[in-house]
């Protein structure tokens, strides 16, 4: 089992900046991919952006592509949401998730982090 951990929500003004951190734990040898996704009341979850845990390409949804970047420290078994020029439609809940053994399903998932942006 792979356990992660986010950390780094809060609440900031539209235009400002967060960073979230992920930490994967447990058998973290057979991660292939590491997610975003995120969660606004009402709303069907959503995914962010994923990156390749081996090979460090990233891919993001169009709503968020410009401003928000995934990065890794790999050695830390950590993956970061940097998030930029953030808007009142960014406010949810952020989850980060695991792919292993090249699934293309998520299988693994943190408690996820409350990011609010205020107008």
């Amino acid at each position: 089992q792979v356990q992660l951990v986010e950390s780094g929500g809060g609440l900031v003004q539209a235009g400002g900046s967060l960073r979230l951190s992920c930490a994967a734990s447990g058998r973290t040898f057979n991660i292939t991919g590491m997610g975003w996704f995120r969660q606004a009341p009402g709303k069907d979850r959503e995914f962010v952006g994923g990156m390749s845990w081996r090979l460090g390409g990233a891919s993001y949804a169009d709503s968020v592509k410009g401003r928000f970047t995934i990065s890794r420290d790999y050695a830390k078994n950590t993956v970061y949401l940097q998030m930029n020029s953030l808007k009142p439609e960014d406010t949810a809940v952020y989850y980060c998730a695991a792919r292993r053994d090249y699934s293309a399903v998520y299988n693994s998932w943190g408690q996820g982090t409350q990011v609010i942006v205020s107008s």
